[in-house]
């Protein structure tokens, strides 16, 4: 079964990934920003390496409703957060210590935490979701800004590591099958 070990295990390997990226972009690109409007490089970094902790949060207090008031709340010490975060170094930092500690706060929810349902107030939807769900989210979330990460890779000239290393597993393969 799918359970809260399983989550954190690969919230790591995403974080991993990331971590990767913000590693190969040069410092002088955290300043890079796709279009007029969008956050910069370094900015959606710290964005991702902040973002986690209102999760902590809800799930660290049991929180069990949320509502506009709950984001309004916390909006302003999430950007002095993110803002805060203005090196490249101070970024992966941040994206290390702040990863382990939400992985290590979903490997210690329990089966019966992770049934727990959060209410949200309309006109979030759904109006309701499961812990386990909520937590599946932190995942999508980051993997939905590391797409746009990697395609700003591109734009600077980079191949994304993935990429590299599908082209070098796809080199080996020709090159076995070429040597048949």
């Amino acid at each position: 079964m799918y359970g809260a070990r399983d989550i954190a295990e690969s919230f790591r390997t995403v974080r991993k990934n990331t971590i990767q990226i913000a590693e190969d972009i040069p410092a002088d690109q955290y300043g890079f920003r796709a279009a007029e409007g969008v956050k910069s490089v370094g900015e959606l970094l710290a964005h991702i390496a902040v973002s986690p902790g209102w999760q902590i949060h809800v799930h660290g207090q049991r929180i069990s409703s949320i509502d506009f008031s709950f984001f309004a709340g916390r909006a302003p010490q999430v950007s002095a957060e993110e803002k805060a975060l203005q090196t490249k170094d101070l970024i992966l930092d941040a994206l290390k210590t702040r990863g382990e500690e939400f992985a290590l706060m979903a490997a210690g929810m329990t089966p019966e935490a992770l049934a727990d349902v959060v209410s949200f107030a309309p006109p979030m939807q759904p109006s309701q979701k499961t812990r386990f769900e909520m937590l599946l989210g932190v995942k999508e979330h980051e993997m939905h800004h590391r797409g746009q990460l990697m395609m700003m890779q591109r734009m600077i000239g980079l191949v994304p590591h993935l990429t590299r290393q599908m082209q070098e597993r796809r080199a080996q393969a020709q090159a076995a099958a070429a040597r048949r």
